[in-house]
């Protein structure tokens, strides 16, 4: 009886991320209408197979053919069916129905029309085009929407961090743990608390969000910038946060990384508030002393492949031989199909690219682990210890 309630509540929870990203169905063909992709495919009659590369050649030759292909995997599965029309949410598992509201506040609406710019244009969110600046800048003016946004992100947190404690067994023989972006150190107590083998939890995040983080037994608030370096421990762990503070900037492109002109106060994978694009950002956002917010993140999803493997480089230099990088991200499965799960995840994925980061990402778990491999871990392993997030487990 408790598998088929807590089977239930996984159906519920999966039904209600599907539906907060349902409209990425209908902006996508309308991308896909905009950009005239039928036209290509059909050719006078022809109706050639063609890769998004090809299809772009013939209507949009300066367009991404990466993000073009997101969205016609992401349509691919489409299916008119419906099987219930009534939604049951388990008491107490935080507040998923806030997701959907969060997804469809105007702001957001008024970003779904331009999804074909992610395409045309990739340098540029379609939020920004709409909006005149990106999403967490434009969050922490709005009070009601970081209300929101907290608890959107708790429904879909809680329930995850749980899962990892009750499911994952990584965590024996960890003397020393961090937690890399660990905003007010919660994870590591939780953790501490259910493994005591855990002796020393360190909590890296931006200096001015450990600077606020409270007094944990066992914990170690460190600030930096996880660019640049990470804190050496027996294992690194990293897991989307729900965090109040102020956003920095994003880096300028991977290649620009090193450069001293590089902003030393990033850390978190989240879009900037700056008023110009974040990709020419290098100093701190001229409104960070005005204004603080609620804001959430997931530590690789919102980042590309070049800043994924400079985070990872970083985490495989402070383990020691055997140790472990932990990362907790939405994960795409090999192959499509029409199940909640692979809706909400690929549903996501547009959401990521229209919202936050063009070219941010849901990956599948083979492109984790070639990231991963690039990185220098040799070996990797995927845990689906939870309805809609993945466990990754790369070690040295």
């Amino acid at each position: 009886m408790a598998e088929e309630t807590t089977e239930r509540r996984n159906s519920a929870r999966l039904a209600i991320l599907e539906l907060a990203n349902m409209i990425s169905v209908p902006m996508s063909l309308n991308a896909v209408v905009r950009l005239n992709v039928a036209d290509a495919i059909w050719q006078g009659g022809s109706n050639t197979p063609l890769s998004a590369a090809e299809i772009l050649s013939l209507v949009h030759p300066s367009g991404d053919p990466d993000n073009l292909q997101r969205i016609l995997r992401m349509l691919s599965p489409v299916t008119a069916s419906s099987q219930s029309t009534s939604i049951s949410i388990a008491p107490n598992e935080g507040k998923p129905l806030n997701l959907w509201q969060t997804h469809h506040q105007d702001a957001l609406m008024r970003a779904w029309p331009l999804v074909h710019e992610a395409v045309a244009d990739p340098s540029t969110e379609p939020f920004v085009k709409a909006n005149g600046e990106p999403a967490y800048s434009y969050y922490g003016k709005k009070l009601e929407m970081n209300g929101l946004m907290k608890k959107a992100m708790s429904g879909v947190s809680v329930p995850f961090m749980k899962a990892i404690l009750d499911g994952y067994d990584g965590f024996g023989g960890v003397d020393r743990l961090v937690d890399v972006g660990g905003s007010a150190g919660d994870c590591l107590r939780m953790i501490l608390q259910k493994h005591p083998n855990v002796k020393e939890g360190v909590n890296y995040d931006l200096p001015e969000v450990v600077a606020k983080a409270p007094i944990i037994p066992g914990v170690t608030h460190v600030g930096g910038d996880m660019f640049k370096s990470i804190p050496t421990g027996d294992a690194i762990f990293m897991k989307s946060k729900v965090v109040l503070g102020q956003p920095p900037p994003l880096p300028p492109p991977a290649a620009a990384l090193p450069s001293s002109e590089y902003c030393p106060s990033l850390l978190l994978s989240i879009s900037p508030c700056v008023e110009s694009h974040p990709r020419a950002a290098t100093a701190s956002c001229p409104r960070q002393s005005q204004h603080s917010h609620v804001y959430s993140h997931w530590v690789l999803t919102t980042w590309t492949d070049e800043e994924c493997k400079l985070i990872m480089k970083n985490s495989y230099k402070a383990l020691p031989a055997g140790g472990k990088l932990i990362a907790c991200e939405p994960v795409l499965p090999k192959l499509t199909d029409d199940s909640h799960r692979t809706r909400a995840l690929l549903e996501g994925d547009i959401f990521v690219m229209t919202i936050y980061r063009a070219k941010g990402k849901h990956r599948t778990e083979e492109e984790y682990r070639q990231l991963g491999l690039l990185a220098g871990f040799p070996h990797f392993r995927a845990l689906y210890i939870d309805y809609f997030y993945t466990l990754l487990e790369f070690q040295k």
